[in-house]
């Protein structure tokens, strides 16, 4: 079969940019789409052609009648769900393609692609059940029993077979298809600090159960990891990237995992930086496994310090505190590896909750401070505890960078102070 898979292009919208003009919030980093890097993978016996709309935003309809494809795949978060749709609209209108849809969005809130321009829905990790669909579409089998794979029905409900997800949808023997974006690899980058970056898979699912966050349902709650012989095969896929990113939710979930995969990477003579998604309770009790890491080549750590608030942190389910979080910071100067400091903002803060952060800031400074606005994904537990709170539906908005939900603040001064405190934090950025 001929199979494209979609990468959509940047399509959120800005209301501090739309209404105010405040054009400071811009992404920095364009990453390659791992996940359709992986399916690909996974599909040796296919044509596949992936196109990345991010970086090549204008050639969707071309390639589409170029290529002429069986199946198109689109992937994609909460804020592209409505540009997958019009996606795939487009797709039927020029070809007789099989529309299947999948990524974070149709993980958690799979009723929303129940649509005509729909044929198919893959929730969670869809490395093995995409094959496993294309296999059954094939031999003529029936479709409707791949677990974790929905055939649509707009005009009822949607039903499906739950996937137990296991070591087995990992499908590790299956390395990903980097060849499949090599015409983008120029893009894929930190804007602007100067380096290209490769990306690489450490693990799925996350142990922990923050209620803002949309990763539980990936893999229904089940921390999946991927052995370290497999990323070291896939970092060296990756060339000469000179920066690897190693994505997941929490790359140091298990400390045992990550010294095993430390050792591997030294003991292979791989000389590279690295980027991983780390929390900070774990720098505290594992400061010796980061002074390794440094070693091994660990650059610059991610971490979701989100609020500087114990009760705050506590209705999140964070599950951690502020003073942890002060200490990993100085830990990880202590240790020379660079902080990525994500922040949350809620809607309802003021003019002393954002004062307030910036004193922590300038008391405890992070190398690069991300902030984003506390945002209801559909899915989360966050959505069903303020989803009556929505003034604002429209997914488009769903960046992490809009407020969804009424503000205590005047909009414009609330947006002027969120935008002051990102460009603040950015001018002396060190990665």
């Amino acid at each position: 079969m001929k199979i494209l898979l979609v990468n959509p292009p940047n399509c959120g919208r800005s209301i501090p940019e739309e209404v105010y003009g405040i054009d400071s919030l811009k992404m920095i980093l364009r990453g390659e789409p791992l996940a359709l890097e992986a399916l690909a993978g996974n599909l040796d016996d296919h044509e596949v052609k992936i196109v990345d709309l991010k970086a090549a935003p204008d050639t969707f309809n071309d390639v589409l009648t170029d290529f002429h494809p069986g199946v198109v795949g689109i992937t994609g978060v909460t804020c592209e769900a409505n540009t997958m749709l019009k996606l795939a609209a487009t797709a039927k209108k020029l070809s007789n393609a099989t529309l299947v849809v999948g990524g974070s969005h149709a993980s958690n809130d799979p009723i929303f692609f129940n649509r005509e321009e729909i044929d198919y829905i893959v929730m969670g990790l869809g490395k093995l059940s995409f094959r496993e669909l294309l296999s059954a579409m094939e031999s003529g089998n029936r479709t409707d029993t791949v677990p974790g794979i929905a055939k649509t029905n707009p005009l009822g409900e949607l039903d499906f077979i739950p996937r137990k997800y296991s070591r087995d949808d990992l499908v590790e023997e299956k390395p990903p298809r980097y060849d499949l974006t090599s015409a983008y690899r120029k893009d894929y980058a930190m804007h602007p600090y100067g380096f290209t970056l490769g990306l690489v898979s450490t693990a799925f699912g996350c142990p922990h159960r923050c209620s803002f966050c949309s990763i539980e349902k990936i893999t229904n709650g089940r921390y999946l990891t991927h052995g370290p012989e497999t990323i070291i095969r896939d970092i060296r896929l990756l060339g000469d990237a000179p920066v690897i990113r190693l994505v997941d939710a929490n790359t140091f979930g298990s400390a045992s995992q990550s010294r095993a995969l430390c050792q591997k990477i030294e003991e292979s003579g791989i000389q590279k930086g690295y980027v991983a998604d780390v929390r900070s309770d774990t720098v505290v009790r594992h400061p010796d496994l980061f002074s390794a890491w440094k070693k091994a080549g660990l650059r610059t750590a991610i971490i979701g310090f989100e609020e500087i608030d114990d009760g705050k942190l506590e209705a999140m389910k964070k599950a951690n505190t502020t003073a942890i979080n002060t200490e990993a910071i100085r830990i990880l100067h202590d240790t020379g590896i660079t902080i990525i400091g994500d922040f949350i903002i809620s809607p309802d803060y003021d003019e002393g909750q954002f004062q307030a952060l910036r004193n922590y800031l300038a008391k405890n400074p992070v190398d690069l401070p991300m902030l984003s606005i506390l945002t209801p994904l559909p899915g989360t537990p966050l959505y069903q505890s303020m989803k009556g709170k929505i003034t604002i539906h429209d997914l488009d908005y769903y960046t992490l960078t809009n407020a969804v939900v009424p503000l205590r603040m005047d909009e414009k001064a609330f947006y002027e102070n969120y935008a002051d405190l990102m460009k603040s934090g950015h001018a002396k950025a060190k990665l």
